[in-house]
């Protein structure tokens, strides 16, 4: 952002001076002066598994690394002007789940991992900001770019003591009467019953995955169930880097979320980029990065809502917990990145998966075959062959770790403990491919699953200065609650 409200300013400088006088009294300076905010309209996005490293890795991606030059091509969230850093451990681990911490996000409490909206006894319910803005006649929208009971958007308005109870989550959802769902599909609509997709028609819902219905979608539309006409792995929206030209992207979502959710009294948006932590696990940068950048442009659509009301919108951006370890810098490169060949890479992960299935469909796939797949979709090419850039030539000790991937993926030799190291249950052909061309480019991964790496937040607009400093995640939902007096 270029512009800093005088009011802000004014804050941010009587903020400085309790700090220049040993800041004991910041904390309570920061509360009396956001007692006065009330924000009427609340966005919340959640990057899932987005820290640091992977704002940063995105900003560099777009940024310029030359002899002499070096700087960022800064995301929209990142410059806004308050940053605060949120502590995400949850009952049981440093290394929570999406469960736990969007139900601390959501609720201001903690709880074990794999529950949502129930506390550590896994049953008794909490009550969500959503479901108590609800209650004050505001309209409510859950967004996201996984499927809508899945952990993070269903700690919105589910209680239920374990994340896998699709079924169950998703009856919640149709019970819930708010007016707008969009983005994936459901996970596990049916269960030999009625769909899930019934019973959200049964309660007044429109259900469409039409894009020409979905784009005229507005305030008189009713309780909406907008789901992508294009979806990927176990009914997500694509990845970014895999969506066509003319998809709904999740800025599509957020802007007719806008449309059907504006009036008078308030509104709240939670909107998710939920493959960011797909993609962590899966230890695909690129489209790691991809979701990062898309989750932003879904930001820019509130930015522009904000312009128009400035004194009345907040914007909250902020992630669950770190997915993969993911760094900036890795021990072969030194101090040297080149995010610039990470854009040889043409697809994500799992869609590279899909062209690899259907390359084995006639019961012959050779190395060769796999190797003329490698350079076009990752552009990584054999020791001694010519590439794009010298960059993109593999080293012996990379073409051989491609070879065992091969050969494991042909024998199914993926159980061992080594192969669980170097495979973490993804394809070994992709996950491979996804390391070496990663590491080439300076970047390293610790982890298939979370770790507990402290999460910023970013706030913009009215009351985003109770934000500031570093907290518990339970923290950011009791902020919002006193913001909006949804208590």
């Amino acid at each position: 952002m270029k512009r800093i409200t005088a009011v802000l300013m004014t804050f941010l400088l009587l903020v400085s001076a309790v700090f220049a006088n040993g800041g004991a009294e910041t904390e309570s300076v920061i509360r009396e002066y956001a007692e006065n905010a009330s924000p009427k309209y609340v966005f919340m996005f959640i990057g899932d598994g987005m820290s640091s490293p992977q704002t940063n890795s995105a900003q560099v991606y777009n940024g310029r690394n030359e002899s002499g030059l070096v700087e960022l091509d800064k995301l929209t969230f990142t410059q806004f002007p308050v940053v605060g850093l949120q502590y995400t451990q949850d009952s049981t681990s440093f290394c929570p789940d999406s469960a736990s911490t969007a139900t601390s996000l959501s609720s201001g409490f903690k709880t074990h991992s794999g529950v949502i909206g129930m506390g550590v006894d896994r049953v008794t319910p909490g009550t969500t900001i959503a479901e108590m803005l609800h209650d004050k006649g505001w309209k409510i929208g859950i967004v996201s770019t996984v499927t809508i009971n899945h952990a993070t958007p269903a700690a919105f308005y589910a209680h239920i003591a374990s994340r896998n109870d699709y079924y169950d989550i998703g009856l919640q959802m149709a019970e819930s009467g708010f007016e707008y769902f969009a983005g994936g599909s459901v996970n596990q609509a049916d269960n030999g019953d009625k769909s899930i997709y019934e019973v959200l028609e049964d309660n007044g819902y429109l259900v469409t995955n039409d894009k020409d219905t979905i784009l005229s979608l507005n305030s008189d539309s009713g309780k909406v169930y907008a789901y992508s006409p294009v979806l990927q792995d176990d009914g997500a929206m694509p990845y970014d880097i895999d969506a066509p030209a003319d998809s709904l992207r999740l800025k599509d979502f957020v802007k007719k979320g806008i449309d059907v959710l504006y009036n008078e009294t308030g509104f709240f948006m939670m909107v998710e980029g939920g493959k960011i932590d797909w993609a962590g696990h899966a230890n695909d940068a690129v489209a790691n990065m991809s979701d990062t950048l898309a989750l932003d442009a879904a930001v820019e659509v509130a930015v522009e809502f904000a312009k128009a009301h400035p004194d009345e919108t907040l914007i909250i951006v902020t992630g669950d917990h770190e997915t993969g370890g993911m760094t900036i810098g890795y021990a072969a490169t030194g101090y040297n990145t080149a995010f610039d060949i990470l854009r040889a890479q043409k697809c994500s992960y799992i869609q590279f998966d899909s062209y690899v299935e259907e390359a084995k469909a006639d019961g012959s796939f050779t190395f060769e075959d796999m190797m003329a797949m490698v350079e076009e979709y990752f552009g990584l090419v054999a020791p001694g062959e010519t590439a794009a850039c010298d960059a993109l030539v593999m080293n012996e000790y990379e073409y051989a770790k491609l070879q065992k991937a091969y050969a494991d993926d042909q024998s199914g030799n993926v159980d061992g403990y080594e192969e669980s190291l170097l495979y973490g249950g993804y394809s070994p052909i992709s996950v491979t491919l996804t390391h070496i061309l990663n590491n080439k480019a300076g970047i390293g991964w610790t982890s298939y699953a979370h770790t507990g790496l402290p999460v910023p937040v970013y706030a913009y607009g009215e009351g985003a200065e109770l934000f500031i400093g570093a907290y518990d995640n339970t923290e950011v939902a009791h902020k919002l609650m006193d913001l909006t007096d949804a208590r």
